[in-house]
């Protein structure tokens, strides 16, 4: 059976820091980052990028749709 890897972007000039995606990851993936972008706002980015599994919990809850996720399939030895 192959396992799904998963990857986000997110759209660091667009994100306003509302850290919703952050609260919302059920792996614990994102974090708020330390610099700011353009306009001045902390942005959401992938802290644990090992945990994710693309389940797209982020992208659905970000207000302005900064978040584009990812999936690919992991191929794993057969036994």
């Amino acid at each position: 059976m192959a396992a799904i890897k998963g990857r986000i972007v997110v759209d660091t000039e667009r994100c306003k820091g509302c850290a919703v995606c952050v609260a919302a990851c059920p792996f614990q993936v994102l974090a708020m980052a330390r610099g700011v972008n353009g306009k001045g706002y902390h942005y959401s980015f992938m802290d644990q990028p090992e945990r994710c599994t693309g389940c797209a919990s982020c992208a659905l809850v970000c207000p302005d749709s900064c978040i584009t996720v990812f999936r690919q399939t992991k191929k794993q030895d057969a036994i």
